[in-house]
């Protein structure tokens, strides 16, 4: 049976490494913090939300809260970005996806400063990355990376595999495992012989959107499996792109879902806060 990659712990490590350097600035007189907006009321999207506050007030990060009502048109949500941007008090600003569909997600994306988009979802922040320059990262890939350091997974000269190619995971992730020297292979929709490419992978992080799609079928002998992924099967329990019983069978580390990846995308959130009331404060 794979050793399993705790998540909650590793994430609750880094949140208390932030907690530890916000409480040191507020005592040099820096205070961090991070404004949410939220456009309507996708309940999904409050959960998130009400997470990160969460995290916030547990890392001593301060939050002021956007939320505003379905039908704000994209021109006022603009304005409320610009006016954030301007304001040297807020040090990361993220707007909750999905907006409302008469909303350009784009538009909303490029009009946060690069250097409060603590998504890491502006196309600077990906140059930045794919470049090698201080910048943020993605929160999901970030937090991956952080999983496999805290677990004594060596990315050096391994051969990894990302399944799934988006712009939020997918392509971060490859570039994140080439900056820590990894040799990565991208697979997605329309790659040849899956099976043949994902079992050369030492390491294979999985983020292609379909439950339990990869089996121990896919994965070479103890290999370490991240999954990224996240659903509700049929019975409503909460399943990931691997199928976890199978896939645990034959890897040698693996994340579990829930518990694994998705605790690690908030502590990143909270990491990227902090680093940007750094990067502003000339840290």
């Amino acid at each position: 049976m794979a050793e399993l990659i705790d998540g909650k712990k590793i994430s609750t490590e880094i949140k208390d490494e932030v907690k530890a350097k916000v409480a040191a600035l507020k005592e040099e007189g820096v205070e961090i913090t991070l404004a949410v907006i939220q456009v309507g009321a996708d309940p999904a999207s409050s959960v998130y939300v009400r997470n990160k506050k969460n995290a916030c007030a547990y890392t001593g990060i301060n939050s002021l809260s956007y939320e505003l009502p379905e039908e704000t048109t994209e021109e006022e949500l603009l304005a409320l970005i610009d006016k954030l941007n301007a304001d040297e008090k807020v040090n990361g600003i993220l707007v909750q996806l999905p907006v409302p569909k008469h909303i350009n997600e784009d538009s909303i994306i490029k009009r946060i400063s690069p250097d409060k988009d603590v998504d890491g979802f502006h196309p600077e922040s990906v140059g930045r990355l794919s470049i090698g320059e201080r910048g943020f990262v993605s929160c999901t890939p970030a937090g991956v990376i952080q999983l496999l350091k805290r677990s004594d997974v060596k990315i050096e000269g391994a051969e990894c595999v990302v399944i799934g190619r988006s712009n939020i995971v997918g392509k971060p992730m490859a570039m994140l495992l080439i900056r820590e020297n990894g040799t990565v292979t991208v697979c997605h929709s329309r790659t040849k012989d899956l099976r043949e490419v994902t079992k050369r992978a030492d390491i294979l992080v999985v983020a292609i959107g379909k439950p339990k799609m990869i089996d121990a079928s896919y994965i070479k002998e103890g290999a370490t499996v991240i999954d990224v992924g996240i659903h509700r099967n049929e019975d409503n329990k909460l399943c990931g792109d691997v199928d976890f019983e199978s896939a645990s069978a034959v890897a040698g580390k693996i994340t579990p879902v829930p518990g694994g990846v998705g605790p690690m995308t908030i502590a990143m959130l909270m990491n990227n806060c902090l680093e940007a009331g750094l990067m502003q404060n000339g840290r």
